[in-house]
């Protein structure tokens, strides 16, 4: 069905006058991939993040690349929060200290899921 052609190839050229019949089935089955892609991709993003996006834009590609252009920044405040949580963590002496060890541990992997890695003195330290 050629649904993600949008999102593979660039947009044809748009259609002319002289434009050849190869040449219009080309740009019709790019535009039907793009509407359906658009339409995909609308229906399953929550509407929160959709209402960020301008209604002007009318590429699958371009609806893509805003919506990336949202997540970069809340990555870097996930990064911040996560970093605040690990440098706030102290160990209470109730409990045991292998889960302290363990929840400190899954912080550092959520870090460096998000390309942050600390040094391994600084894991020490805290």
């Amino acid at each position: 069905m050629d649904l993600d052609l949008a999102l593979r190839i660039e947009k044809p050229p748009s259609l002319k006058d002289s434009s050849t019949s190869d040449e219009r089935k080309e740009y019709e089955k790019w535009d039907r991939s793009n509407r359906m892609c658009l339409m995909v991709i609308k229906h399953d993003i929550p509407e929160v993040y959709r209402g960020t996006v301008s209604e002007e834009i009318t590429s699958a590609k371009d609806f893509l690349a805003e919506i990336e252009k949202r997540f970069v920044k809340s990555e870097k405040a996930e990064a911040s929060a996560l970093l605040q949580s690990l440098t706030s963590m102290r160990y209470q002496g109730n409990g045991n200290v292998r889960e302290y060890i363990m929840e400190m541990s899954n912080i550092a992997s959520k870090l460096k899921a998000l390309k942050l890695q600390l040094q391994e003195d600084l894991y020490i330290l805290f």
